[in-house]
């Protein structure tokens, strides 16, 4: 069983730390970190649902790290808690997939993107991606981007940047940070 610990003994919104079945939660600033988590693999689905517990009030998710840093399978799990409809795949070549699940009794539409391939700004406004993020903004759709390096001007604010990091061959570190409004 997790243990829930703070400074103060308080459970604050928005931040949580799980490390050795530990969970540490920490009081949440605009432009500061919101959730530090760490999983191995074989505990990434417990891992994706603290992460909605914690941060599904927000709608745009930045997910960078390096090749092979668990991106896509983080997602995937992600959406596999969420109950998506849809089947869940790497939108590497068609850029971007749309899943649909129910959210607090809702249609909820989610936008996964996938931005590796895209050159620049230019290419990203011409495939279409722009209108995409507008329009799931304007709907209360949710956005997961994949390699949000590659266009970060596109990103609409408020959204959450997730670095996530290798830190074994099974162990991954995951840090995010609120953009502001």
């Amino acid at each position: 069983m997790p243990f829930i610990k703070n400074k103060k003994n308080i459970v604050a919104k928005h931040t949580i730390s799980v490390v050795n079945d530990t969970i540490t939660i920490l009081a949440p600033e605009m432009n500061q970190d919101l959730l530090q988590l760490s999983y191995n693999l074989g505990g990434i689905n417990d891992a994706a649902k603290q992460f909605w517990a914690e941060l599904n009030q927000y709608h745009t998710f930045a997910f960078s790290g390096e090749m092979s840093a668990g991106k896509t399978t983080f997602i995937h799990h992600l959406c596999e808690y969420l109950e998506v409809e849809d089947t869940v795949s790497s939108p590497t070549f068609s850029l971007i997939n749309e899943y649909h699940f129910t959210h607090n009794g809702k249609p909820c539409a989610i936008y996964h993107m996938d931005w590796y391939r895209l050159k620049s700004t230019e290419e990203a406004i011409s495939a279409g991606i722009e209108d995409c993020i507008t329009q799931a903004v304007k709907n209360g759709a949710y956005c997961f981007i994949e390699w949000p390096e590659k266009a970060p001007g596109l990103i609409t604010r408020p959204y959450v940047w997730l670095d996530i990091t290798t830190t074994s061959p099974s162990e991954r570190s995951m840090s995010a940070r609120l953009f502001g409004k």
